[in-house]
């Protein structure tokens, strides 16, 4: 009896373990989907000249140009990836003691170009422009196929 019942006990033990190796048995490979169309974003970023921390107005008009290209970035970063919004305000006896609103972004850009960069009076200007399909070609070239070199069931 004991010798049947170890016989069951082996004989159930290698269905569920042929049961769970059926997963693996199989492998899936996954390629990009070319979308129909790609949008071109652009975004325009300014910084003030004057209020630049330098007594050089070559060099503050330098910081101006780069203040205005990473607020045209954060402009695309936007535009992108959106803004997550945060909000907290405080009440008592109905009214509003205490508000505040928060905005953040978060992403990384590739693909965009400088098309200008000019002054406006006191104010330096950049806008960007950034095309999808660029950066779908830069994603796809990107990366990095990968193949099995070996599986090994245990």
């Amino acid at each position: 009896m004991k010798k049947l019942m170890s016989t069951y006990i082996v004989l159930i033990g290698t269905l569920f373990l042929s049961a769970c190796t059926s997963v693996y048995d199989k492998h899936v490979s996954w390629q990009p989907v070319k979308p129909e169309s790609f949008p071109i974003v652009t975004a325009v970023g300014y910084a003030p000249i004057s209020l630049q921390n330098s007594e050089h107005e070559t060099q503050r008009m330098l910081m101006a140009i780069k203040a205005s290209k990473l607020a045209a970035y954060a402009e695309l970063a936007e535009q992108v990836y959106g803004q997550q919004i945060a909000s907290n305000m405080t009440m008592a006896d109905l009214l509003i003691e205490n508000s505040q609103l928060k905005a953040s972004v978060q992403g990384v850009i590739r693909g965009a170009k400088v098309m200008k960069s000019y002054p406006v009076g006191d104010t330096y200007a950049t806008e960007l422009t950034i095309d999808f399909k660029e950066v779908y070609e830069i994603y796809v070239a990107s990366m990095r196929k990968q193949e099995i070199k070996e599986v090994t069931y245990y």
